[in-house]
């Protein structure tokens, strides 16, 4: 792997640094490939890095800074009375009172008294990773940065090829494993936690937030979700002639009406499907229709690339594989047609489901508190879903905790998927090794899991919401790679489900409020009236892509067995590529067989780009 690949590549990215002189060395090489230079009040380097000018704000007071970088409408007068707040109480805590009230996506740097403070999101969208360089003066220093890659080049960290191994899981890496650096000495910070750098060099992790108890109605709720929800959009949109917007199901439907509510010029972009019974279309232009200020664009089917189209060819710089990868062009062809048509903002519907439909795993929850809600919502439930009674009344039985279902997991990481028809209401769906995985790489992953066991706790409290807020981390890593792919089209993606204050104002719903079986998203349903159409609204359809990929892997065959051929991951001894090329020569189902090739495409994609040779430093 170059040492400087993505250093010298990548448009967007930023280091911090502790105020002390034995960041000095590794402030100097960053500094090398930086266009921007933020300094502590002792002039030290701070904040350093590659970012858009208008997407960062500096408050200053005395000798204390605070930094936000993102998507967000903070003024500089808010930043400067953050900062004088956490001077005047000589403590970083101070920042709390003022962030969690400011509306958008973003990340937060502190410094102030010689320390420094840096956070992300509540859930993985902004991520901070932090590692320790080499220091002449103090043997190492702790710094944090947005990307890992980054932390990886500047700290000469190598692969780490057990957690490679660990990426080829079929269903996705377990929390609290999901999403972590691929490389040794490189860490991540949990969703809602920020990282403290000291002047003695060394890094320090807390919680900042905790989830809200679901204890609001969905009337008062619904309320509190259009609030936030039109602030979200209007923070990406304001100030902005034109902007574009998925427009295919009621999530991205909603954040598109919001948005034409503003000044900006709206343009939206919809996916036709090849399933002839995807009606994303027919939605999308009674929306149009009854706007009227929406400029509408329809990418027809036989235009939109199939899944595993150019997995060969893919030179995209992520810093962690991402499952994304077999359908890169597909969802990039809508972002490359909104560069081309001027916009410097695509707005999605990226994370709604999670939030707005939820899980039926809250059912174990709602027995204790109201056992005959529950019961109608479980009979609900396995009628919608054809769950079998006996498999739902074990999963409702079972009291074991988190730790022993992730024991579990290590255990059977090779024993046959879940069934079908198995329920929705355990701490997830249990992740397997692909056939193709080596013995050594079934160790590696089962090490890992069996490692983390004395210390792993639920993402959060009980089955339901530890449920959510893992498939949220998830979906939004997928979000952030989508957001990595697109920076070179210079153009950012913009979730406003995965914004703080959103997913605050979800989680706070009553749970038989916004999750049954018995009505589609009421939640959403509910926060949009008079925002979008109401013969839209009410929608309780959503397409589905299997034909895409069933007829994708036909039709891209020879790009799977291509990534076969001097296979990086069967150089690693990840994986036995005789097994992994009978496998794609096969017919497969897109609904039980060949969503297992998606994690190994994105490693053995991942792998080979990072070979790829660094552009010429440049600013």
């Amino acid at each position: 792997m170059e040492e400087t690949l993505s250093l010298s590549a990548l448009p967007n990215w930023f280091v911090v640094l502790p105020d002390t002189d034995a960041a000095t060395a590794v402030a100097a090489k960053t500094l090398a490939y930086a266009s921007h230079s933020l300094r502590h009040a002792s002039g030290r380097p701070w904040v350093v890095g590659r970012w858009a000018a208008e997407t960062a704000v500096v408050g200053v007071h005395g000798e204390t800074r605070v930094a936000v970088v993102g998507e967000h409408s903070v003024t500089l007068r808010e930043a400067r009375r953050a900062a004088a707040a956490v001077a005047t109480a000589a403590s970083l805590t101070a920042l709390d009172r003022h962030s969690t009230t400011w509306a958008g996506s973003f990340h937060l740097i502190a410094s102030s008294g010689g320390r420094v403070r840096v956070q992300g999101g509540v859930v993985d969208l902004r991520r901070v990773f932090h590692a320790a360089a080499p220091s002449p003066a103090s043997g190492q220093v702790s710094i944090a940065s947005d990307r890992a890659d980054v932390l990886a080049e500047l700290v000469g960290a190598a692969l780490d090829e057990r957690r490679l191994a660990l990426e080829l899981l079929t269903l996705g890496v377990p929390h609290p494993l999901s999403g972590s650096p691929q490389w040794r000495g490189v860490h991540v910070q949990p969703g809602g936690h920020h990282l403290t750098l000291g002047i003695d060099g060394r890094a320090r992790s807390a919680r900042w937030w905790t989830p809200p108890a679901p204890e609001v109605s969905l009337a008062e709720g619904a309320t509190r979700l259009r609030e936030v929800l039109t602030a979200a959009v209007e923070v990406r949109v304001r100030g902005r002639d034109l902007v574009t917007a998925d427009l295919g199901g009621l999530d991205s439907t909603a954040v598109c009406c919001a948005a034409a509510r503003g000044d900006a010029q709206v343009v939206a972009y919809t996916a036709a499907l090849h399933d002839e019974l995807g009606d994303d279309v027919h939605w999308a232009r009674r929306t149009v229709q009854a706007l009227g200020s929406v400029e509408h664009h329809v990418v027809p089917a036989q235009d939109t690339a199939l899944t595993f189209d150019g997995i060969d060819t893919l030179r995209d710089i992520l810093d962690t594989p991402s499952m994304l990868t077999v359908d890169r062009n597909r969802r990039m062809h809508l972002v490359a047609l909104a560069a081309a048509r001027g916009s410097g903002l695509h707005l999605t519907g990226l994370g709604g489901d999670e939030l707005l439909a939820g899980t039926p795993a809250r059912l174990h929850d709602l027995m204790t508190a109201h056992p005959l809600v529950a019961l109608r919502d479980v009979r609900g439930y396995a009628a919608k879903y054809q769950w079998p009674r006996r498999k739902v009344l074990r999963q409702l039985a079972d009291r074991r905790s988190y730790r022993s279902w992730l024991a579990r997991v290590a255990r059977d990481l090779t024993e046959p998927a879940a069934a079908a028809d198995e329920p929705l209401l355990d701490w997830s769906v249990p992740p397997r090794m692909p056939p193709w995985a080596t013995p050594e790489a079934v160790a590696a992953a089962r090490e890992l899991l069996n490692g983390c066991l004395p210390d792993a706790e639920p993402r959060g409290r009980g089955h339901g919401e530890h449920r959510e807020l893992a498939a949220m981390d998830g979906i939004s890593q997928w979000t952030r790679h989508i957001g990595q792919m697109a920076a070179p089209f210079g153009i950012t993606v913009a979730a406003p489900y995965y914004d703080d204050r959103v997913i605050e104002a979800c989680l706070a719903v009553r749970t038989p409020d916004r999750i049954t079986p018995w009505r589609y998203k009421p939640l959403i349903v509910e926060a949009t009236r008079g925002i979008v159409p109401d013969s839209v609204r009410t929608r309780d359809t959503k397409a589905n892509a299997t034909f895409e990929e069933e007829t994708g892997l036909r039709r891209h065959r020879a790009r799977l067995l291509a990534l076969c051929e001097a296979s990086r991951l069967g150089r690693l001894g990840l994986v036995d590529v005789g097994v992994l090329r009978e496998w794609c020569r096969r017919s497969l189902s897109a609904e039980t067989e060949s969503y297992l090739l998606h994690p190994t495409v994105a490693c053995e994609v991942w792998l080979r780009s990072r070979e790829m040779a660094p552009a010429p430093p440049g600013r």
